[in-house]
């Protein structure tokens, strides 16, 4: 073959190549257009191994298809999702959360069984035919307190609004509502270093002394007692108060907000201490009675990452004892330059230091899975960097493994069962941690990174969380529990 014949041949592969791509974008900008029509219309939300479609990129959905061809070992087709996608839209479903993802590798193992596709959709998700096998009833919450945890959650309470019948954002509750203050608090809303801009639209309405976000009308109420608001009178009732302070953290401190005309049920985003319920959403919210209960707690973010990932561990392995390590990013609890703290070490420069702190992750374990309480001690570093955070599980089990179980029970976990929205399990040999900003799970597990020892007893695990995204979104699932809107889920 000469040299003019191998210059053609990789000419036409080349041509072959962006053809294809220019034909699967395509089908991708389709499904954009499926998917926010399901979203808003019917309260429908298509994901892909619980990775959003909704303002996604036609590239970002080819990616995560990608992704999705990489664990679960198949090539799933833009071509195959698209078709499904419109199989759904040609339906009536109840509003529902259904994974793309699981459906197109189904349709590729078992199509053969099907005459059509519409056949297909049928077989899977008849139980969903009809609106009325779920209607939901909307709830109001109000954030109070807007820091951090705060507008993550402010961002993503508008993001999966879609058509209004799940939870609504009415109002925020900070110090104070001067128009400058309103002015500071679009802008912070509007602009993360850490999560980048937020995408879509905010007005200041300082008349009626809210923001405008993509059309949602949220008051900013100014107050310093939590008790003495009134939040009928900005017509929200019977409201879920999700408190982001951190200022009291007792069910006496927290009740206060109950004595608030409009709200039934608050929900702290740290540890509770005492009697409140400390829950990770995904394996221990049906263990606290949510109609007579009325203060709750979403627990911590390390709590949220590492106990999933015990849960599995615990019941398919067993464990004797443990060490949890946490190598955290720094928080506003820490000093930016060295200054007086009433906790030890915390009190030096966070930017610039590694710093040994305490975890209450140990115990955290046993008041969300009480058979395990004494197995574990923790400890914590926090490092110099402002998000995603890692935990090192040092495990002792009672059923001799080898790596290659361990990671294939935590990878069955991943896929299939009640932990799919809280585990996310990575094949890729290269993740760091910014690779994880924005992640939505609770825990994700760096399988390359699994050890085991020689006896098959000592397990090692690397588990990566976003520790302000992926734990706000845990804090959401929960919020979303306790409101019963839970819509139908095909996972």
């Amino acid at each position: 073959m000469t040299t003019s014949d191998n210059a053609n041949d990789a000419s036409k592969a080349y041509e072959a190549e962006l053809t294809e791509w220019i034909k699967d974008e395509k089908a991708a900008i389709e499904l954009i257009n499926t998917t926010g029509l399901l979203w808003f219309d019917k309260s429908i939300e298509l994901v892909i191994f619980r990775n959003q479609l909704v303002d996604r990129s036609a590239s970002e959905i080819l990616n995560l298809h990608n992704y999705a061809g990489n664990v679960v070992g198949k090539p799933i087709n833009i071509q195959d999702s698209l078709l499904l996608a419109k199989e759904i839209a040609s339906m009536e479903f109840a509003p529902s959360r259904i994974d793309l993802g699981r459906l197109a590798t189904e349709w590729l193992n078992e199509k053969a069984a099907y005459a059509t596709a519409s056949q297909f959709i049928i077989e899977k998700l008849g139980n969903f035919l009809g609106k009325d096998k779920r209607v939901l009833k909307p709830k109001d919450v109000v954030l109070y307190g807007f820091g951090r945890i705060g507008r993550i959650a402010a961002r993503e309470l508008i993001s999966q609004a879609g058509k209004g019948e799940q939870l609504r954002l009415r109002a925020i509750v900070t110090r104070s509502n001067s128009d400058e203050d309103i002015t500071k608090r679009a802008s912070l809303l509007r602009q993360d270093s850490v999560h980048g801009p937020f995408p879509g639209t905010i007005i200041e309405d300082f008349e009626n002394k809210a923001l405008i976000i993509n059309g949602h009308m949220v008051k900013m109420i100014a107050a310093e007692n939590p008790a003495t608001i009134d939040y009928e009178s900005f017509g929200i009732f019977d409201a879920l108060l999700i408190d982001n302070t951190g200022v009291t953290r007792d069910r006496n401190g927290l009740s206060e907000h109950l004595k608030s005309k409009g709200i039934s049920k608050v929900l702290l985003t740290a540890p509770g201490k005492g009697d409140i319920p400390n829950v990770v959403y995904g394996v221990n919210q049906e263990a606290v009675d949510r109609e007579t209960e009325n203060v709750f707690s979403a627990a911590s973010c390390t709590t949220n990452a590492i106990v999933p990932v015990i849960k599995v561990i615990s019941k398919n392995l067993g464990i004797t004892t443990g060490h949890i390590e946490t190598i955290h990013s720094y928080t506003n609890d820490q000093n930016l330059l060295d200054n007086y703290h009433k906790k030890y070490r915390r009190g030096r420069s966070a930017a610039l230091n590694m710093v040994i702190t305490e975890t209450g992750a140990g115990s955290a374990v046993a008041k969300v899975i009480p058979e395990l309480a004494g197995l574990f001690t923790s400890n914590s570093v926090r490092v110099p960097t402002p998000n995603v955070s890692l935990a090192i599980l040092n495990l002792q089990v009672e059923t001799k493994t080898n790596v290659t179980d361990v990671n294939s029970v935590l990878r069955n976990a991943a896929l299939h069962g009640e932990l799919v929205e809280q585990i996310q399990f990575s094949v890729s040999q290269e993740l760091v941690s910014s690779d994880l900003v924005g992640n939505p799970c609770a825990s994700i597990v760096d399988s390359p990174a699994t050890l085991v020892s020689g006896d098959g007893k000592s397990i090692v695990l690397y588990v990566w969380y976003d520790n302000e995204y992926g734990y706000t979104r845990q804090v959401i699932r929960y919020a979303k529990y306790l409101s019963n809107v839970i819509r139908l889920t095909y996972y």
